[in-house]
């Protein structure tokens, strides 16, 4: 069987990546842009940067900011029913993930309206059409939704997450700008930050990772390993690496999938509104040992790219802790609670169980999982 990789047509990497939004807007010959931005970034004058831009350049523009964390099905509709009334030939998406999932479920229906519903987009979607062109400019150093074919939307009514898996809702160029990420207060910092490395470990033992996807993990665990800490002391350095960090993870794991982590994620999410990031850096180490028999020689080069020393000489299951506590150790550098007792009410943990099993990204987990496995987890975590 062939593997497949999908990546945008193009990226712009670096500070002051944004300012070629406008020469790509014009040699698309594009006429109107429907800017997808949260609230908050518009309140603070995050996505008047690129607004700027676009004003700069004569470039007329509609904003959509009906945009929340976790994104609903809502939020989608809205912003469908928006986009139609704008006039509008192009998407560009500001944000993190809420905005760039959003953007990639409103840019799908436009072109493919039998699936207005939205829920008829969870997991691969038999969808016929590309979406509607997606510029996209990340203002965190996480979701790699920009590079990437997947995008989450949330149903209130079930208090679950969608996962929705779909090659032709990629933007199609991505701006990766460090700049647009430096006010980002630190506690985003660093939940999004470890939601970077989870893909990238996540995407390293997956049971779909090939020597392509893992030349990409591997990379990014190396540069978040050494950029996340700087980045939550918002040094430059910091930040271009995470900026790039996030991006190269994202290139890989969009193209082999996650694990369990991301599983267990998600209904937290929906349940609980817990910040995704917070929620896989939480997970992460327990999975980890959790997968850890199934992995092969894969945690010593987890532990090599995080920078441990002495790895060649150390025995599986010393480089396996080594892995584990090199993680753990990052996640308690840059702030992030050790457990899930202020997050998880136990009369929840069935519904939450059911619901990470039955999460598109269970699948990949490189270990074979089960409902009861998934309950001992997270009763492993209050």
């Amino acid at each position: 069987m062939a593997n497949r990789f999908v990546l945008n047509e193009t990226s712009y990497h670096g500070a002051g990546a944004i300012n070629e939004i406008a020469g790509e807007a014009k040699g698309r010959n594009f006429t109107k842009a429907f800017v997808c931005s949260d609230p908050d970034l518009v309140k603070f004058g995050v996505t008047a940067k690129v607004l700027k831009v676009l004003d700069d350049a004569g470039l007329s523009y509609e904003l959509y900011s009906n945009i929340k964390p976790n994104p609903t099905i809502e939020n989608v509709q809205s912003g469908v029913e928006a986009y139609k009334k704008s006039g509008a030939d192009y998407i560009i998406a500001i944000g993190g993930g809420s905005s760039m999932d959003t953007a990639k479920a409103v840019g799908i229906i436009i072109n493919n309206p039998d699936f207005a519903d939205v829920r008829s987009l969870e997991g691969v979607a038999p969808t016929t059409n590309k979406c509607v062109p997606i510029f996209a400019v990340p203002t965190t150093a996480g979701t790699a939704a920009e590079v990437t074919i997947n995008y989450v939307i949330t149903d209130v009514e079930k208090n679950r997450k969608m996962v929705c898996v779909d090659p032709k809702d990629i933007p199609v160029v991505a701006f990766v700008d460090s700049e647009m990420m430096s006010s980002m207060p630190k506690g985003l910092t660093a939940a999004t930050g470890m939601d970077a490395l989870t893909h990238a470990i996540e995407g390293y033992i997956t049971a779909g990772a090939w020597e392509l996807s893992d030349m990409f993990h591997l990379k990014a665990i190396e540069i978040i390993a050494r950029s996340l800490r700087g980045a939550v002391d918002n040094t430059p350095e910091g930040r271009e690496g995470m900026a790039l960090g996030q991006y190269v993870a994202g290139m890989g794991f969009s193209n082999v999938g996650l694990g369990i982590v991301h599983s267990m994620a998600h209904p937290l999410g929906a349940l609980y509104d817990t910040p995704h990031g917070v929620a896989n850096a939480i997970i992460l180490p327990t999975v980890m040992e959790y997968n850890a028999e199934a992995t092969g020689e894969k945690y010593r080069e987890i532990a090599r790219a995080m920078g441990v020393k002495n790895v060649d000489s150390m025995s599986q299951e010393e480089y396996r802790k080594a892995a584990i506590d090199a993680v753990k150790q990052l996640s308690v550098d840059v702030g992030i609670p050790a457990d899930l007792k202020e997050i998880v009410k136990k009369e929840d943990i069935p519904f939450l169980a059911q619901s990470a099993y039955d999460d598109a990204c269970r699948p990949g987990n490189p270990k074979e999982t089960s409902v009861e496995d998934i309950t001992k987890l997270y009763e492993s975590l209050i």
